[in-house]
């Protein structure tokens, strides 16, 4: 069975786990420690996106990095998100409202902003296009996970909003498809349900 983290870096090595056992083991960790994630494994989990799938290999993706007081960058996001929809709220209140935004960037010590970029071969479909972003972004979730991260993948009303788009100077074309908070576990999460696959399934071989 193919593994992965198995790689020889000597800064977090990976765990060496086979694929599905990552697939089926992965959890959505929402809380994690301070510490720094080290360069050479950020690297490695942007390396993992970008191995992604995508139609006539068009490779639609782009990752904005965010430590340190680099995720102030979101932090600004989301409280300008606010502050354009706080008509009639302002003074302290306003401002207790909107440092309440910018601490959401700092509950992890690396976060990236996953972007669709769309190609522009003319056979590229937007549909499949925002699709291989998003597989892009299973990757590098499944490589977290691999080398003993905590990832959860944050996403919601601001993400999608125009004026989070214009604060990371998206093109038209372009949109925000995750915001991904990383960083080693601080929390056990509980045993997730899936239905049983036979439920979702149709066999047609006659």
């Amino acid at each position: 069975m193919e593994t992965i983290g198995s790689g020889s870096s000597t800064a977090g090595q990976g765990n060496g786990i086979s694929v599905m056992e990552a697939i089926k083991s992965r959890r959505s960790i929402g809380k994690v420690k301070p510490d720094e994630v080290e360069r050479e494994i950020i690297e490695a989990l942007l390396e993992a996106a970008t191995w992604a799938p995508s139609h006539f290999n068009t490779q639609p993706w782009r990752f904005v990095v965010m430590t340190g007081e680099g995720r102030s960058k979101l932090g600004e996001g989301y409280a300008k998100v606010l502050e354009a929809a706080s008509a009639g709220v302002e003074g302290a209140e306003l401002e207790e409202k909107l440092q309440k935004e910018r601490a959401k960037a700092f509950r992890a010590p690396l976060v990236i902003t996953a972007i669709c970029s769309p190609s522009d071969d003319p056979r590229a479909e937007r549909a499949e296009e925002l699709a291989a972003a998003q597989a892009a972004v299973h990757n590098l979730l499944l490589a977290a996970h691999a080398y003993g991260l905590g990832a959860i993948w944050r996403s919601g009303p601001p993400m999608y909003d125009p004026v989070m788009k214009r604060h990371f100077e998206l093109r038209e074309d372009e949109e925000i498809v995750a915001f991904l908070y990383i960083g080693y576990p601080d929390m056990t999460p509980g045993q997730p349900r899936r239905s049983p696959v036979a439920d979702k399934t149709i066999w047609l071989d006659s």
